[in-house]
């Protein structure tokens, strides 16, 4: 079981991503809604990966992204939008597209993952 990092904004969106993760015999962490929190457990939890939609609430995410790549933390993004507004500096990053379904988290969470907390 993995410690995954849930970063999203939209409530039922949130909750749903929550659900999946939890389907999926995994341990939801958050969900996290506004960016401080975020970055907070980014720095502070046990966790083997993260999603993170890219605008919350108007910030980016991109700071809570930095400071999983500083601690090896694998994670994806998740945006209504795909790529568009990524930087050059997470092109190697997946995004998934919303509206996403279980089987597309599911093939996301790198099977390594799976117990191997940080």
């Amino acid at each position: 079981m993995a410690r995954i990092l849930i970063v999203e904004d939209e409530i039922l969106i949130a909750m749903l991503l929550e659900d999946i993760v939890t389907d999926l015999g995994h341990d939801p962490v958050g969900p996290m809604m506004r960016l401080q929190t975020a970055l907070d457990a980014a720095e502070r939890e046990e966790i083997d990966f993260a999603i993170l939609d890219i605008n919350l609430a108007g910030q980016q995410s991109f700071p809570v992204a930095d400071r999983l790549m500083r601690r090896g933390i694998p994670f994806i993004f998740a945006s209504g939008y795909g790529r568009a507004g990524l930087t050059e500096a997470y092109s190697a990053v997946p995004v998934l597209q919303k509206p996403y379904d279980a089987a597309q988290i599911a093939r996301a969470i790198p099977p390594h993952s799976a117990g191997q907390s940080r």
